[in-house]
């Protein structure tokens, strides 16, 4: 880090040491809104989709017994959203009936239909399980199809293109055959149908204790993603993306040590400065780690959380809690107390609030964070377990509602090119005032595009994990410009949109060998497209269709004509 970040943050500190305090904004209002399974289920986590496409967020539960070893298996908990934030249990009639050991729950389009499939995470040296969505919220167990069979103990999962091939890889940790044993961290590869094949040794092959938590992020802001991995028994990882799927460990160089207790850790950009950083929640005290925009991480917690208690804590969660347009941190509390709100100063100092949400004294393993009423403020809920009567929690934002567009980073630049054959990728960065396995919850992501002068045009920003999204334009003829942008539309219903990008395709029309001049050799060119095989647009001829009807015939001859006349 240099003197001048350091002397930033040290100024940014003057704050003062003791815990604010704050009118309450979450309100616990779980009965009427939340069905109670009897008896009440161990919850290890909690996550929220609009599984049956009608525009609400549902959310599903995490359920099984067992802390150091198995006790109960349980079926999860899919409840359906009215659209008011109350909730029906329809996991009978739409869930498939299995009951294990669940860790996780995650939510991604694996086959490319454009709803939200699901991976079940299990541990205790179970099988996970994948189950496909058949668009209306119902799902259908297809793991033997897709998913590798291979038992083992995991307790997260994430969904990310680390590719950049279009489709949602799959990236699981282990413990090998025991909930706090050692294992070898797992990467499955989607062959763009949803169908998996195992890639590990695409990893680097690091066996550590009680791999926990695991997220995408790309670090270094280089559009492809990397890997944080959690570790409660050891010092947790990072490894760097070669662009192409392949990691390298880069955990000694880049990321401090964060000793023993860890449980999860969440990226976000708390300084505003483009990059970013990483929020460490413990079973002790929690670190902050400042990114440099390189992907090497430096310890800042002192400065950034001046007030940090010794708790024993389980996950968190950076969301915009007060619509100011920074990140603020809420964290999911085991024991007494209730979950614990830490709001930014907008430099990237945490201060303690105190009165934010409804106390219970429970044993909260996980938190999410997302408008379950469509009020336009983020509500919360908590997964319960391990302790105490495990009932989940639903607590309602009476706070501001998000008024606040999304922001775009790093939109891929695009060279100009002479590939007139294939489409061109466009990648890039969004965010929007709340981090969680899907980012944020969107209407719409597209990229906007446009051919020289001629209308805008639209097609699909697709989540590749992390906070970035993909597009595909399709390909093009050769001669013209193409002018895009990214648009943005959250759940709140607020639209941003990127600056432009422009690249140009080539070469130009009627010049295949590109030397800026259109003279016999390129009327010879011509007649030997014209008169291939169905006027065949292989190697150079594509340069010929002016008209752009895929096919190379005498209608393009005006143009050609023109343009040889014309020097």
């Amino acid at each position: 880090m240099t003197a001048a970040r350091i002397t930033t943050l040290l100024v940014c500190t003057i704050a003062t040491f003791a815990s604010m305090t704050h009118a309450q904004q979450f309100d616990e209002d779980t009965n009427p809104r939340l069905p109670a399974p009897s008896p009440f289920e161990y919850s290890e986590q909690v996550d929220f989709a609009d599984v049956d496409n009608d525009g609400d967020l549902d959310m599903l539960f995490a359920n099984g017994s067992g802390f150091a070893g198995p006790q109960q298996q349980q079926t999860n908990r899919l409840y359906i959203n009215n659209g008011s934030g109350v909730f029906t249990d329809e996991s009978a009639d739409q869930m498939p009936n299995l009951a294990g050991f669940t860790r996780d729950v995650d939510f991604g389009d694996v086959d490319r239909d454009g709803d939200l499939d699901l991976i079940i995470v299990n541990t205790f040296n179970t099988q996970s399980w994948l189950f496909i969505n058949d668009g209306a919220g119902t799902f259908t167990d297809e793991t033997d199809d897709r998913l590798p069979t291979a038992n083992f103990s995991g307790s997260d999962a994430d969904f990310g293109d680390v590719d950049n091939d279009g489709d949602l890889d799959l990236i699981f940790t282990n413990t090998g055959t025991s909930a706090f044993g050692t294992g070898l961290d797992r990467l499955y590869l989607n062959d763009g149908d949803g169908v998996f094949t195992n890639a590990s040794s695409q990893l680097p092959g690091t066996a550590v204790a009680q791999s926990i938590d695991c997220s995408f992020v790309d670090i270094d802001g280089d559009l492809d993603l990397d890997l944080v991995m959690a570790h409660r028994d050891a010092r947790s990882q990072l490894w760097r993306n070669d662009g192409a799927g392949h990691f390298s460990d880069i955990t000694l160089a880049n990321l401090p040590n964060d000793g023993n207790g860890t449980y999860s850790i969440d990226n976000g950009d708390i300084d505003g400065d483009g990059d970013l950083d990483l929020f460490v929640v413990r079973g002790s005290t929690e670190l902050v780690y400042q990114n440099d925009g390189t992907g090497d991480f430096s310890n800042i917690t002192s400065s950034a959380l001046p007030i940090n208690p010794f708790q024993d804590d389980n996950d968190g969660d950076f969301v915009d809690v007060d619509n100011d347009g920074d990140l603020d941190f809420v964290i999911a509390r085991l024991g007494s107390g209730g979950e614990r709100f830490y709001i930014n100063n907008g430099s990237g100092v945490m201060t303690r609030t105190n009165g934010m949400i409804t106390i219970f004294n429970d044993s909260s393993l996980d938190i999410e964070i997302g408008d379950l009423d469509g009020d336009g403020a983020r509500d919360i809920v908590t997964a319960q377990g391990e302790s105490g009567s495990f009932r989940n929690r639903v607590y309602m934002n009476t706070g501001p509602a998000d008024t606040r567009p999304p922001t775009f980073h790093n939109l891929e630049n695009l060279a100009d090119t002479d590939n007139v054959a294939d489409s061109h990728i466009v990648r890039v960065s969004i965010r929007d005032g709340m981090t969680g396995d899907r980012n944020f919850f969107a209407q719409e992501t597209v990229l906007r595009y446009r051919v020289d002068a001629g209308d805008l045009l639209s097609t699909p920003l697709h989540f590749s994990g992390g906070d970035l999204y993909r597009a595909e334009i399709p390909a093009q003829p050769a001669g013209v410009t193409v002018t895009c942008f990214a648009s943005a539309t959250d759940f709140a219903g607020n639209t941003g949109q990127s600056a432009n990008i422009t690249f140009d395709i080539g070469p130009d029309f009627a010049d295949p060998d590109n030397n800026n001049v259109v003279n016999l050799l390129d009327v010879n060119a011509f007649n030997n497209c014209v008169t291939g095989p169905e006027g065949k647009l292989a190697g150079n001829c594509a340069v010929f269709d002016a008209d752009a009807d895929n096919d190379i015939d005498y209608n393009d001859y005006a143009a050609l004509q023109r343009l040889f006349n014309s020097e």
